[in-house]
């Protein structure tokens, strides 16, 4: 139960009942993302059962379901779109308000969750017999990702600098190679982190506190980037984004400053040089689909960014180790254990 980033607690709760139309899931694994430990998006709805990376096994089938069986491996889905609405219609599925409204309950962080009708239809996945659990978690982070790059339009040749090399950042780094891009640049200001960035792809792994710009432009003969992904909340990344992409480069926002914080741009700046600003929140669910599709391949090396294995009673000191982004990559909480 998550009350904040150093308050994590241990609580018992019933098992959930299931009703027609819905799946009991025993959770095998759940992964920490970096949404989970930002106070200023958790906390007001604390007290709360947190998690939404998670795969496991199917316990019980309710009533009219067909399409899955007591024993089956799955990913979940903790938000889905409705499929129908104008922003659904047009490809804008996390934009959905039933996006918003949709969960399975009570959270990842638990022995077992109950998944609604809507997420059994939209959310559910079964894994392949030769994907562990482990990987399975990593569905809907790469999903996140694979989405974020195809809005930002990455082709092939382009140079990319990806702001942050936390997990988000990381698996961005991996993407952008896999998908045929040129000279890849990151940062952070961590130095476990810089060599975390080279060790999955990174061409150049440069210190935030640097001139980075400078940096970039000297290593890519004399060129800026034409995809600048923001992956941290920091505001100072805000400024060093708009200085980093070339002339019609893009700048995707997959991470942003806390809410309310305003960040002042140079408006003829980018006018002049035809930058474009894209965001990117969350996975549709043929971005998970993809994502699924991508690891069963073995496209993306994710066995190795698990640095922590815990159960479900660490899941405080996981919290703690996400959000000191100091030596930690993917922390996987494991509630069976």
């Amino acid at each position: 139960m998550y009350y904040n980033n150093n308050d994590v607690r241990l609580e018992e709760m019933p098992t959930p009942k299931i009703g027609p139309g819905e799946l009991l899931i025993k959770v095998i694994a759940a992964g920490i993302c970096g949404s989970d430990v930002l106070e200023w998006y958790r906390v007001k709805t604390a007290p709360r059962v947190l998690g939404h990376e998670i795969t496991g096994e199917i316990v019980q089938v309710g009533e009219g379901i067909s399409q899955y069986r007591e024993g089956d491996r799955v990913f979940v889905s903790h938000h889905v779109p409705c499929n129908t609405c104008k922003y659904c219609r047009t490809g804008h599925h996390t934009a959905c308000d039933t996006l918003h409204q949709t969960n399975f309950y009570p959270g990842g962080f638990a022995e077992y969750l109950r998944v609604s009708p809507i997420n059994v239809a939209y959310g559910v996945l079964k894994l392949p017999d030769e994907m562990s659990y482990e990987e399975g978690t990593f569905i809907e982070p790469l999903g996140c990702v694979l989405r974020g790059q195809r809005l930002a339009g990455l082709s092939q040749g382009q140079t990319v600098l990806v702001l942050g090399s936390g997990i988000a950042g990381l698996l961005h780094i991996q993407v952008a190679k896999a998908q045929g891009a040129g000279k890849v640049f990151a940062t952070d200001v961590a130095e476990y982190r810089l060599k975390a960035a080279e060790r999955f792809g990174a061409d150049y792994a440069i210190d935030a506190k640097d001139d980075v710009p400078s940096r970039v432009s000297e290593l890519n003969d004399g060129y800026l980037a034409d995809v600048v992904i923001v992956c941290t909340g920091a505001v100072a990344a805000v400024d060093q984004a708009f200085h980093s992409v070339d002339r019609g480069g893009t700048v995707l926002f997959f991470a942003v400053p806390p809410a309310g914080v305003k960040v002042p741009v140079d408006f003829a700046s980018l006018w002049r040089n035809e930058i474009r600003l894209q965001t990117s929140y969350a996975a549709a669910p043929q971005d998970l689909e993809m994502s699924l599709d991508v690891l069963e391949k073995g496209k993306i090396n994710v066995r190795d960014m698990i640095t922590h294995r815990l159960p479900l009673a660490e899941t405080g000191k996981g919290f703690r180790l996400v959000a000191g982004a100091k030596e930690s990559i993917k922390v996987i909480i494991e509630p069976q254990r």
